[in-house]
């Protein structure tokens, strides 16, 4: 056991003793879970598994880094020295303790869970979420809206895709972690949540009060233009969105449109597995991408058989807010040479992120690997450049990009592409 020489106080009585020596395993069990982590060798076993703390302190820290002691060093101090040593909640201290190493990471994906958060943040992806709908990302170090999601309570409230989140309920969102922004944002329906928001182009914040809900997705849109073309929009990459563009492609087939706009505009991303389907559906073979992990070790994704539009002529429509999946999406199909992508560079979240169950029912959610397009292209912090490159329109009031993808995807059929 670590042991912190500090004045004996015989005066306590021995009802304060056992009380003490109670919470002293509480947080030592806490503490150990929290080691967990990190550590080395108990890196997997406290992750997806549920790993038992319980057992001989020295025995469960045995193999971690001799540094790790301080966190039950210090414990020991404040619970003998400090003012309010004898109120300190060991659950809150674990929680600050576990926030504070994923802090020193330097990871924007990083970011702890406590067992409510933790319920609300397995609701996503998989049909529905608590929360005002947003999704949001990382840029330049502050929390950006990538999009609103359509008729929800961000859209609503006037929320736009470019806008900045700099207070959330009074505290300052520069500077945190991308998963801390989306704890603090979401909650339960019916609940309201105060944000300081920099509109895009504006110079003065403005304070938004959302009105959290039920926000249900909606993975996939597809729109006719006329008799040749049709829109076919993708929001996100969810459990659904496969079975949703399957559903939109035989529909498309009905219609006997001869292409479509693939809309990837201010898609966030989602799932992996997702995107390695849908990316199926449009090539015969080969890899959708591989990813690289902190050893080294590569996992290749590969295109699956049995896709239902690998002959159909579309162009890709991409923006600053097209994130991860759809990025992952954009670079297989630049690679393969399925299709031209038309619009502005990509947001450039080349990152796999994994979020781990822990024991109590929290969670924590880190990057572990980085992805690459088919032919090796890293595209972290550096995002996708479209083959032909679009100015940013001044006036939004008409949708111009799309505009354009159309035309150029008309030229195409024209062409026989």
């Amino acid at each position: 056991m670590l042991r912190v020489n500090r004045p004996s106080h015989t005066s306590e009585s021995a009802n304060k003793e056992t009380n003490s020596v109670t919470k002293s395993r509480l947080v030592r069990a806490s503490l150990l879970s929290l080691l967990c982590i990190l550590g080395s060798s108990f890196a997997v076993a406290c992750g997806v598994q549920q790993a038992s703390v319980s057992g001989d302190v020295d025995r469960a820290i045995e193999g971690l880094p001799p540094e790790f002691e301080r966190l039950l060093e210090v414990w020991e101090l404040l619970e003998g020295e400090h003012i309010n040593g004898t109120q300190l909640d060991p659950q809150e201290i674990s929680d600050g303790a576990i926030r504070g190493m994923l802090e020193a990471l330097g990871d924007p994906y990083s970011a702890f869970y406590n067992t409510e958060q933790y319920k609300i943040a397995t609701q996503d992806l998989k049909g529905f979420f608590e929360g005002i709908g947003a999704e949001v990302g990382i840029r330049n170090g502050m929390v950006t809206i990538l999009a609103p999601m359509p008729d929800t309570p961000a859209e609503k409230a006037g929320i736009k895709p470019g806008d900045i989140i700099m207070e959330i309920e009074d505290e300052s969102a520069e500077g945190i972690s991308l998963m801390e922004a989306v704890n603090r944002i979401r909650g339960k329906k019916g609940t309201v949540v105060k944000l300081l928001i920099l509109h895009k182009g504006d110079t003065e914040p403005v304070v938004i009060n959302v009105e959290r809900g039920v926000i249900s997705l909606t993975s996939v849109r597809l729109l006719t233009v006329d008799d040749e073309i049709s829109h076919l929009r993708i929001f996100n990459f969810a459990e659904t969105t496969n079975k949703d563009l399957l559903a939109a492609l035989e529909r498309f087939k009905d219609s006997g449109a001869s292409g479509f706009v693939l809309d990837l505009r201010n898609n966030p991303g989602g799932l992996l597995t997702s995107v390695v389907n849908v990316t199926s559906q449009f090539l015969d073979d080969g890899l959708v991408l591989y990813q690289v992990n902190a050893q080294g070790d590569r996992t290749d994704w590969k295109v699956k058989s049995g896709g239902k539009a690998k002959d159909i002529p579309f162009v890709i429509l991409v923006n600053e807010f097209s994130a991860s999946a759809s990025e992952v999406f954009t670079g297989a199909m630049m690679d393969h040479e399925r299709a031209t992508v038309i619009g502005t560079t990509t947001f450039g979240k080349g990152s796999v992120s994994n979020l781990w169950s822990l024991q109590d029912g929290s969670g924590v959610n880190f990057t572990i690997a980085h992805w690459f397009t088919p032919e090796g292209t890293l595209i972290e912090g550096e995002g996708i450049t479209p083959d032909i490159v679009l100015e940013k329109p001044e006036d939004d009031s008409e949708d111009v990009h799309l505009e354009q993808a159309i035309d150029l995807l008309r030229k195409k059929i024209a062409q026989g592409n």
